[in-house]
């Protein structure tokens, strides 16, 4: 079958600073590849230094000097959901671009694509309906809080669903009525491009949104030094995380990262089997297996540990690999021949650490592009590393547990702490095991139903920092505490003689 090619893709693509599509100012891009042929079919400006200051310095002028702080949220709302308006009526053009840039399944990216939309309006509505704290003495005071946006920020978004993870990040800093620079992932910077447009027509001033495409070492490192940057929103490894950190803090930046995951999935004796395994090969496989909150480890109780390793790797086995641009597809091609050489490595690594029951491979008949068979390693102790480290491709580590207290330690027993899952049918067990595990978020019963009201962030190696709801709106914003007296003045007289 031939390759599916999107129609008027650019020949190159530029920043976006201060209203205007722009090159590089030392004139210098790199290539873009798409993942099924692996590919160059464009190139796009690479940021340097200059490129993000120039950006910078617009988005620090809209923040001083234009309308966009000094909005009423009502009017900011409205804005808000024109781009939300404009995103749905272009999903299915969104998600074509999205699945030819990443490898996803066209059904998945259609998906990631409504959800931008709706990050949009949730964000939207957040800020018309936000009250803000007030505390009366009676007769005395009067002390409430007043939030300010606190100026540019800094946004570093990954290459898994690229478009959907930008307005996670843009839609509560415009809320906010923060300004923006957005420096998207290399890998994927086609859907990013599209954004200029849809925010000029929504009819957010210039200056608001700026884009600044580059290599993570120049451009994203450019943006994350920069003075004239309060915060940087970041999502992508930990390795990463940890060098943002340690660049962020001369300038004492305030910081929101989530970073890798290693999450598990406990499936006790009584859960629904039918359920949880439904729910586990969705939560690995789904997005290629390039998702954070992916259950790569899963923890099944001896009792049921046979029957559930037999009905999981059938499932994998059958899972459709193919052309992303197939709505019968349910595994793609991960996104970068670099990164398919990392997943393969870990596939290699697990084949010496575990039992190989499904995949290990290169799919039949899919001789080039980034294609992996959906892999089912079991019996993975828990020193493997195919157990430790984060894969981020459609890989899992299996093994088994007899007590509590043994997946309790399994499920803890590793550097990350983002998501895990839980399933049992005894409801005591459920919240007492959930509280007790290391995550930032827990599932039980359930796959990764996101409420955006909720907090979305990790622990230990998995994050700082929670976004989500009015957790979003803290970080892009500083609170400010008034304090009025109502009555007399009682302070103390000093030097009154």
């Amino acid at each position: 079958m031939p390759q599916h090619v999107p129609t008027d893709l650019p020949d190159h693509l530029q920043h976006f600073i201060g209203g205007e599509f722009v090159d590089s100012l030392d004139g210098t891009t790199f290539e873009v590849l798409d993942p099924v042929t692996n590919q160059a079919y464009t190139t796009a400006a690479a940021g340097k230094n200059d490129d993000v200051d120039r950006a910078v310095t617009a988005a620090a002028e809209a923040f001083h000097a234009g309308p966009w702080p000094q909005l009423l949220p009502r009017q900011r709302a409205r804005i808000l959901h024109a781009i939300a308006d404009i995103v749905e009526s272009r999903d299915r053009r969104l998600a074509e671009l999205e699945t030819f840039d990443t490898g996803l399944p066209i059904t998945q990216a259609l998906g990631q694509a409504q959800r931008a939309a709706e990050n949009f309006r949730f964000f939207a509505d957040l800020i018309v309906a936000q009250r803000d704290d007030a505390y009366k003495v009676p007769g005395r005071q009067l002390n409430y809080v007043n939030r300010k946006p606190k100026g540019v920020a800094g946004l570093i978004t990954p290459w898994n669903t690229p478009f959907m993870l930008e307005s996670w990040k843009l839609a509560p800093a415009l809320a906010s009525g923060c300004t923006v620079v957005l420096k998207p992932a290399e890998f994927t910077p086609l859907s990013a491009s599209l954004w200029p447009d849809i925010f000029r027509e929504a009819g957010v001033p210039d200056g608001v949104f700026n884009l600044v495409n580059g290599l993570g070492e120049e451009a994203g490192d450019a943006l994350v030094k920069h003075p004239g940057v309060p915060l940087i929103s970041f999502t992508g490894e930990s390795s990463t995380g940890q060098l943002i950190f340690a660049n962020a803090a001369p300038h004492l930046k305030g910081l929101s990262m989530e970073l890798g995951g290693k999450s598990p999935a406990v499936v006790f004796a009584d859960a629904d089997l039918d359920e949880a395994i439904d729910a586990t090969v969705f939560g690995v496989f789904s997005l290629n297996g390039e998702r954070c909150t992916a259950g790569s480890r899963i923890l099944v109780e001896q009792a049921v540990y046979d029957e559930f390793v037999e009905r999981y790797a059938a499932r994998a086995r059958a899972i459709v690999v193919g052309d992303p641009h197939d709505p019968a597809t349910e595994v793609g091609a991960l996104v970068h021949p670099e990164h398919f050489a990392k997943v393969m490595s870990y596939v290699e690594i697990g084949k010496g650490e575990g039992r190989l029951v499904a995949g290990g491979g290169r799919p039949e008949g899919l001789e080039t592009g980034n294609y992996v068979a959906p892999t089912v390693f079991v019996d993975v102790k828990p020193d493997a590393r195919i157990f430790q480290e984060e894969i981020f491709g459609p890989v899992v580590a299996i093994s088994p547990f007899d007590t509590e207290e043994e997946a309790l330690a399994l499920a803890n027993g590793v550097k990350y702490g983002l998501a895990a899952y839980v399933w049992t049918n005894d409801l005591r067990r459920a919240h007492t095991f959930a509280q007790s595990i290391d995550a930032g978020m827990v599932w039980l019963n359930s796959n990764n139903v996101r409420d955006l009201r909720t907090p979305f962030g990790g622990v230990k190696a998995s994050g700082l920092g929670h976004e989500g709801g009015y957790r979003s709106i803290d970080f892009y914003t500083d609170q400010q505490a008034v304090h009025t007296t109502l009555g007399e003045a009682h302070t103390p007289r000093f030097g009154v003689r």
